[in-house]
Order: C-alpha cells, then sequence, then structure tokens
C-alpha cells in the first residue's frame, strides 16, 4: 500500500483517502469537531431567525450572525486544516 493517507486539493477543502476507500473531504470533518467551541454565536444566530421568523417585508435578515458563526469556525479549521496540506 502507498500510504496510510493521501492528501490533495478539492474544492478548497482537503481531500483524506485511502487507496481502497473513497476519498473524505478532512474540512467537513474538522468543521464539524469545530461547531462544539462556536457555540456562542451559533445561539445568537439562532435568536436572530426567531427574531425575524414573522418578518414579512423581507428587510430583516440575520446575515451578520450567519457569517459570525461560519468566521468563529473557520478560525478554528484553518491551522488545523494546513497542518494536513504540509
Amino acid at each position: 500500500m502507498f500510504g496510510w493517507f493521501l492528501f490533495g486539493a478539492y474544492n478548497c477543502g482537503v481531500i483524506g483517502y485511502r487507496a481502497d476507500e473513497e476519498p473524505v473531504d478532512q474540512k467537513r470533518y474538522l468543521e464539524e469537531s469545530c461547531k462544539p467551541k462556536c457555540v456562542k454565536p451559533l445561539l445568537e444566530y439562532q435568536a436572530c431567525i426567531k427574531r425575524i421568523q414573522g418578518d414579512e417585508s423581507g428587510h430583516k435578515h440575520c446575515t451578520g450572525q450567519y457569517f459570525d458563526y461560519w468566521s468563529c469556525i473557520d478560525k478554528c479549521v484553518a491551522p488545523k486544516l494546513f497542518t494536513k496540506l504540509k
């Protein structure tokens, strides 16, 4: 066998796989492992969604909270992801 894991870039993610298995996107795995560290931004986003549920004007949104949540996850994932690329 060539090696335990082979890594390559794919759709801005890192794919790890065994030679005999389907590729696994490591970025998605790392995102899931980082979600517990970003509970506060997630709760703020969910609270915003509840606040604007009745808005029929379409002017209210939770884009800021959504980006805050994913920014938190990205900050957690980035260092781990780049160690996989080395």
